[in-house]
């Protein structure tokens, strides 16, 4: 079975599986149930399909897929605007889906210009599967990690043990992170080094394997973050995602907070603590070292 056909399978049966007939609006078939869900039958009674046409989809078995029937899926199964998305970029047809040599992403301009700017607040720029692509000072201070461009958010948020000490909600971070990436790689199938990270934090990490096995999809978002500093103490930010137009590969991620709050007096120290200028990747993906 094809890895796109396979997953889009997978998706169904979990998206089905977590919505009751009576969440539904649909009278249950009687019978005994095995699923916790809705049945097959009942499904494909709400989607207006058959239920041997929707057995193939779930099995593999179905090549192409009309959009009227993916539309009318993401209503019988009450998906919202992003597993939308996500369904119809698992049912892609094969032919546009083929590889592409990965040349490193170069930071924009103008969000390079935005980080060297926003030096009182913590300012990171991501790329394609969370790579960093600059940072400033600041957000090295709050994270206690030099998060160099070139380096991998995801990585540092399950393998480095800080990430778990420093971070107070760790857990509703690194979930969404995992959904994330589930929605990238439904987006770029044929990115070979984006399916390794992926199999790379299931077979080390058993929140990453467990989050990814659930199947949820998020696009990249705003997450409240709590951090535990050790010497500045407890800071609370709220996160933002800006996202050129013309990139959408590439995220800068602002943690704000009120001008007036306690985390914002406390920044103003940790900013004269340590400061140093953002460093984007040079062409090709190695990174600049600039003192």
């Amino acid at each position: 079975m094809p890895r796109d056909r396979a997953a889009l399978g997978a998706f169904l049966r979990s998206r089905r599986d977590r919505l009751t007939p009576a969440q539904a609006g649909v009278q249950a078939f009687p019978g005994p149930r095995r699923v916790p869900g809705l049945r097959r039958e009942e499904l494909s009674l709400l989607a207006g399909v058959s239920p041997d046409y929707y057995s193939r989809l779930e099995q593999g078995r179905q090549a192409n897929v009309s959009l009227e029937v993916l539309d009318a899926l993401s209503r019988a199964l009450r998906l919202d605007a992003v597993e939308s998305a996500h369904l119809r970029d698992l049912a892609a047809p094969a032919p546009r889906r083929r590889s592409v040599p990965d040349r490193g992403q170069r930071p924009d301009p103008g969000l390079l210009r935005l980080v060297a700017n926003l030096d009182h607040r913590p300012v990171l720029l991501l790329g394609r599967r969370g790579e960093v692509l600059a940072r400033n000072a600041l957000l090295r201070s709050v994270l206690g990690r030099p998060m160099e461009p070139g380096s991998s958010l995801v990585r540092y948020l399950f393998f480095d043990p800080t990430a778990r000490e420093r971070i107070v909600n760790w857990a509703d971070f690194a979930a969404t992170t995992v959904a994330s990436l589930r929605r990238e790689a439904a987006r770029r199938p044929h990115d070979t080094t984006l399916r390794a990270l992926i199999d790379e934090l299931r077979a080390g990490d058993e929140d990453a394997a467990r989050w990814w096995d659930d199947q949820t999809v998020r696009d990249y978002t705003s997450v409240a973050k709590q951090i535990q500093h050790p010497t500045a103490g407890p800071l609370s930010f709220d996160i933002e995602i800006v996202v050129p137009p013309h990139d959408p590969d590439q995220h800068l991620i602002v943690y704000t907070t009120p001008t007036d709050s306690p985390t914002a007096r406390v920044l103003g120290l940790l900013a004269s603590w340590d400061a140093d200028v953002p460093v984007p990747l040079r062409h090709g993906g190695r990174p600049e070292t600039r003192k």
